[in-house]
């Protein structure tokens, strides 16, 4: 974790560890297997995984402001939410992010970035207009104690074998649709060699997204506690959260849907009202398990003042 006064977690630290480990294990078996089935293919996929990576990391931010519409805001164009980040900033000793918003009613916000320099925090036109100035606190504060941690950086290397297995999958069955798997070359049933490629690569995807799902939704409960503490205001992040699920649930199906690809950087998942899906698979704890986090937080807190 990068040196801040933001609360250390070695619950996330270890979960993060543990997580790229198993998932180069996983990533390791994925490669030996393309090797053996299909080695004229498997130097020039990982060079192409390699150079996805690479942009993916190294652009991130660039990428997802773009796929948001978001824009880089000065402090002339918005006061109160540079002062808000200001504060925040003093309050944590972290470098200032790059302040951006995004035009669109769904209320939400995210931060992106590799590191603390090439950080950025972007908020929601329909956020700024439903939370008070002391909500959008807890949520920014949220949302900075993700770049604290390196979290969009670790989940940008850990999705992305996820990510590689689910397209090698995809592509692997749409040969096979073609005729693929009725072919034969040299005395060696190729249908059944694309099966096992495409067996590979898809519990290669299964097991790295349930890997990274669990993560994320560790991390996110990690954010709300670090921000929690650093404002010492746990009942504001809660009333946030509270109010930014009832809004939600409010905004038209269209609108979430162009939105849901992005669930995983959101500070809450754009899911409307009536949504319900195993918390196997979700990015984000549910929001009772993150009020009585944020419950216990502020009963420690009153203990200690």
């Amino acid at each position: 974790m990068a040196r801040t006064r933001y609360a250390s977690d070695r619950g996330l630290t270890s979960r993060m560890l543990v997580t790229m480990f198993l998932l180069g294990l996983v990533y390791v078996v994925a490669v030996g297997a393309f090797f053996v089935f299909v080695p004229q293919w498997a130097f020039f996929a990982l060079a192409v995984a390699a150079v996805f990576l690479l942009a993916q990391y190294f652009f991130s931010d660039r990428m997802t402001l773009f796929a948001m519409h978001g824009r880089i805001v000065t402090p002339d164009e918005a006061p109160e939410l540079h002062g808000v980040i200001d504060r925040i900033c003093a309050l944590s000793d972290a470098p200032k992010p790059q302040v951006a918003i995004a035009d669109t009613d769904v209320p939400n916000a995210f931060a992106t970035g590799r590191n603390q320099k090439k950080a950025v925090v972007c908020v929601t036109t329909g956020l700024l207009r439903r939370l008070d100035p002391v909500e959008l606190e807890g949520v920014l504060a949220h949302e900075m104690a993700h770049v604290a941690h390196r979290d969009v950086a670790v989940m940008t290397i850990a999705s992305f074998l996820g990510i590689c297995a689910g397209l090698v999958t995809r592509f692997g069955l749409q040969i096979g649709l073609f005729g693929g798997f009725n072919r034969r070359s040299n005395d060696q049933n190729t249908g059944l060699i694309l099966l096992a490629v495409i067996a590979a690569s898809a519990l290669a995807y299964a097991v790295s997204f349930m890997l990274t799902r669990a993560l994320s939704r560790y991390r996110e409960l990690s954010a709300d506690r670090a921000a929690a503490l650093l404002t010492g205001r746990p009942s504001a992040l809660a009333s946030a959260l509270t109010k930014v699920h009832g809004e939600i649930a409010r905004i038209p199906t269209n609108d979430l849907r162009t939105a849901q690809a992005f669930n995983a950087f959101f500070f809450t998942p754009a899911f409307g009202k009536g949504f319900s899906v195993s918390s196997l698979f979700s990015t984000h704890p549910s929001l009772d398990k993150r009020l009585a986090q944020l419950s216990k937080i502020s009963a420690q807190l009153s203990q200690g003042a």
